[in-house]
């Protein structure tokens, strides 16, 4: 059953076994993407674990189109003006929208928080316990209700938040172009031609993706 797969998580984070991924995907159903595996070497993907939901969404919103160390000053920033080592929606809830500004929030993304902070309150989102028992779609279903929050943004939060094996982000650009460039695909592969192909991968499709992302650093003779 799928749903008992998913909860299942290993020490390290994972709703699955990566060793049994690799020799999954290694196996004949897609000789290309073994031979991209055995060039680019092992799986050592990290699972970042996350306390609760709001925090990780929180942290992707402000992180969002900004260079990593600007948006983590902005996120210490923000936590700064509650005199509190976590965010909290309540406190989002009842934040002046200038102090907000003045931490080096833009407009939407004030709108973004404070949306997710309601969401948060009210179950749109749910508790970490409760994601944990639903399936992929679901949880996609429930946070892409909170405004700046997309299907991409979501499938990140199941790769390498909760450790999820058969996420196939087909409107990631990076995953797209490694796609095209192991496959000899001429121009960029769209994404009904990834998914599609991506059946054989099932029911790893989140370790395919990795190694499409790996393409990205390896020789261009991959």
């Amino acid at each position: 059953m799928v749903m008992a797969v998913q909860n299942r998580r290993n020490k390290d984070g994972f709703c699955y076994d990566p060793e049994e991924a690799i020799k999954y995907l290694s196996g004949g159903a897609d000789p290309i993407l073994a031979r991209l595996i055995e060039r680019a070497g092992p799986f050592n993907m990290q699972i970042r674990g996350m306390q609760n939901p709001f925090e990780a969404l929180a942290r992707n919103i402000i992180y969002q189109q900004l260079h990593g160390t600007a948006a983590g000053a902005i996120h210490q920033r923000i936590i700064a003006l509650f005199g509190k080592k976590r965010l909290y929606p309540g406190d989002l809830i009842a934040a002046c929208e200038e102090a907000l500004r003045g931490a080096g929030l833009s407009g939407a993304k004030l709108i973004a928080l404070k949306d997710l902070a309601a969401k948060t309150l009210d179950g749109t989102v749910p508790t970490l316990p409760h994601l944990q028992r639903m399936e992929d779609e679901e949880i996609i279903e429930h946070l892409t209700q909170v405004r700046g929050i997309g299907r991409w943004t979501v499938e990140m939060l199941l790769i390498f938040r909760l450790g999820r094996p058969d996420v196939l982000p087909v409107g990631d650009f990076a995953v797209r172009k490694g796609y095209s460039l192991i496959y000899d695909t001429k121009t960029l592969a769209k994404p009904k031609e990834v998914l599609e192909h991506g059946e054989r991968w099932r029911p790893y499709r989140s370790v395919a993706s990795w190694y499409l992302w790996r393409i990205h650093d390896l020789p261009s003779d991959v």
